[in-house]
């Protein structure tokens, strides 16, 4: 069988390629299990504290913001399937500074999150079952996630399917416990309804509300960086992403619908543990369950966001945005092995050191500086016609969700900007000197991955 074409910015000759075993059901449970991840099992009381108990519209509203930036995503990641994600998006429609700047916030978002999620696995939850030293319980779980995640996406994503599942099932759980408690006369429907607080109107407090669950829809934008292991991504990558995030929603809503009805407002909003309360509202289910389930979604984050960020670094490095020693991969298993022991060790030290707490904030704001770049680069790349399979989002909703990142980021507190700016001021330095080492000659290398198309180039393998 001859050798299939690719298209210029697969970026083929700057490394060798990954294996495509990612079939669409793999990727489907990859994004669902990426965005149900441990937060929701807290959420649901801070978005009560800010909304009233009317949790389920906030939750709304946040899922349509999530799908305008999660159209930008299926077109590019379907128009340009490879590692690299948002950084090789931003690379393509504005040059290498801003994609460096891009895939900085990402790795900087995603090595925290996976440090906090090891601290969180060998917290309070693991404590319901051993007592161990969190430092030691931590380190131990990166070195195992490292290990899965270096075996193979075929077999990351096969646990994902089982863990997710776990996740749902542990949810579903709270939404027959609430629909229960109601029916057997304990809730008050009445409160979902119930919308502001005391200090905030209607309006107000579903935007407010709307930030906090914005939250819990991130982690969709991870599934681009394996958009290049994934069979057919023109086919599979659309499909995955938006049923994913509508099953999520529907998840998150039952959820909130549930936990309001079953849990006085206050009492829900008071809780760090708000679905322990409907348990215990309801009886007959053990805590530890729930314990063991919260271990289970922690983990299961922590894996898949170490898949991002050994593939985004993997991305970077063959741009030539990062050290090219990260590009290597494993001759056998075909896994970006040294990206992965990177971010490991880098997420190992910031477990060790106990001050993500700091930087755990700053999250979202990185984030949000990722996704109007991406929201950008979709409408400067129309430029470049590609293949005619690719999906194309209609030109309103980059829009909006460029609109919808500038109004989001200015519902987040000036202590959370200031550490933002100060993670983003690194990235910018990073950038200029990357940028000044590759020079002129690599910068222009990165034009034709635009102009490929147009000029005649290869299209890509589907």
């Amino acid at each position: 069988m001859s050798k299939p074409k690719e298209h210029p910015s697969a970026g083929t000759s700057r490394g060798p390629a990954l294996k495509r075993a990612l079939t669409t059901p793999l990727l489907y449970f990859f994004i669902l299990g990426d965005v149900l991840g441990a937060g929701v099992y807290v959420l649901v009381g801070q978005v009560a504290a800010d909304s009233g108990g009317a949790v389920w519209v906030p939750l709304v509203v946040a899922l349509l913001l999530a799908l305008l930036t999660a159209a930008s995503y299926a077109e590019l990641a379907t128009k340009y399937p490879r590692a690299g994600g948002a950084s090789h998006y931003a690379t393509l429609a504005f040059g290498p500074f801003a994609g460096f700047v891009a895939g900085f916030c990402m790795l900087a978002a995603g090595i925290v999150s996976v440090a906090a999620l090891a601290r969180g696995f060998g917290g309070d939850y693991l404590s319901a079952f051993v007592t161990l030293p969190v430092g030691l319980v931590a380190v131990l779980f990166l070195a195992g996630l490292a290990l899965v995640n270096a075996r193979g996406i075929k077999e990351s994503t096969r646990a994902n399917v089982v863990a997710t599942v776990v996740e749902v099932g542990g949810l579903l759980v709270i939404v027959v416990l609430g629909a229960w408690l109601v029916l057997r006369g304990d809730g008050d429907p009445g409160r979902l309804t119930d919308l502001g607080t005391p200090e905030k109107g209607a309006a107000a407090a579903v935007l407010s509300g709307s930030v906090l669950a914005y939250y819990s829809f991130v982690g969709f934008e991870t599934s681009v960086n394996v958009a290049e292991e994934t069979r057919d991504p023109r086919r599979s990558y659309p499909r995955a992403l938006f049923g994913a995030l509508a099953t999520a929603g529907a998840v998150y809503v039952l959820v909130g619908l549930a936990a309001s009805a079953a849990v006085p407002t206050e009492r829900l909003a008071g809780s760090s543990g708000p679905l322990l309360e409907v348990v215990e509202e309801a009886g007959g289910v053990p805590a530890r369950l729930f314990s063991a389930v919260a271990l289970v979604a922690v983990a299961n984050g922590a894996l898949l966001t170490g898949i991002m960020s050994s593939r985004l670094a993997y991305g970077m490095a063959r741009d030539g945005l990062l050290p090219s020693g990260l590009a290597k991969v494993l001759p056998t298993r075909r896994t970006p092995w040294a990206a992965i022991a990177v971010t490991t060790a880098l997420a190992a030290l910031l477990a060790l050191t106990g001050s993500v707490a700091t930087l755990a904030s700053t999250l979202v704001l990185l984030l949000l500086v990722v996704f109007l770049l991406v929201n950008v680069a979709v409408l400067v790349l129309r430029r470049d016609p590609g293949e005619t399979a690719y999906f194309r989002a209609p030109t309103a909703l980059p829009v909006l969700g460029a609109a919808s990142c500038v109004l989001l980021a200015t519902q987040i507190e000036a202590e959370v900007w200031l550490r933002g700016l100060l993670v983003l001021a690194v990235g910018v330095v990073l950038a200029a000197v990357a940028v000044a080492k590759r020079g002129k000659g690599a910068g222009d290398r990165t034009a034709p991955s635009v102009r490929g198309p147009a000029a005649g180039g290869d299209a890509p393998n589907t």
